[in-house]
């Protein structure tokens, strides 16, 4: 498990290489991803001790003039975010009607940022017991982000207040709906 991460998002490329230098000249952690996104974006991912975490972003930011759009630090990350982030999420294996016919409620959370998508979905993932189905970065969404999950209603409900909140106060929330007893095609659709 993760300890930690550091989440840094700038409005340039080489920006981002710049920050993303900085970040690991100043601190111990490994980087988990650091890429460019849409809409010209770039996205760096780093892991450490909450410590190491929060020293890379400080000096990230700090490398910065003007670009910055978002940052955070999120200590004791969920293993679900991640297995959602490369949709390596495992429903139980049981026919497609049956997967479906489980899920009672599907929940959709959509932000400004990368950043702040991550932060939503590992508010979320903490809440309540939902499954993470799929957290989509930037890319084809114009930058933003968006976070697909599932469970019984009463728990999506609440993991998608604690995601729009997470997003919400940061001013990056785009829309948080929850969809209770999704159609089949609906649900086929996005898992």
């Amino acid at each position: 498990m993760l300890e930690s991460i550091g989440i840094l998002e700038v409005s340039s490329v080489a920006l981002g290489y710049r920050a993303e230098d900085a970040m690991l000249k100043a601190a111990d952690v490994r980087v988990l991803l650091a890429r460019t996104i849409c809409s010209g974006k770039f996205l760096v991912v780093v892991t450490g001790s909450v410590d190491q975490a929060t020293a890379a972003v400080d000096a990230g930011v700090a490398s910065l003039r003007d670009g910055l759009i978002d940052h955070a630090v999120i200590p004791r990350i969920h293993g679900d975010v991640f297995r959602a982030l490369h949709q390596c999420v495992e429903l139980q294996v049981k026919p497609a009607a049956e997967r479906q016919a489980a899920v009672k409620a599907l929940g959709v959370v959509e932000t400004f940022s990368a950043t702040s998508i991550l932060e939503a979905a590992d508010a979320a993932a903490k809440a309540a017991a939902v499954a993470l189905l799929r957290i989509h970065l930037a890319m084809a969404l114009g930058g933003k982000g968006m976070l697909l999950l599932a469970g019984a209603v009463a728990d999506v409900q609440a993991a998608v207040e604690a995601a729009a909140a997470a997003a919400r106060g940061k001013g990056l929330l785009v829309a948080a709906v929850t969809i209770p007893g999704p159609s089949r095609e609906l649900f086929a659709e996005y898992v």
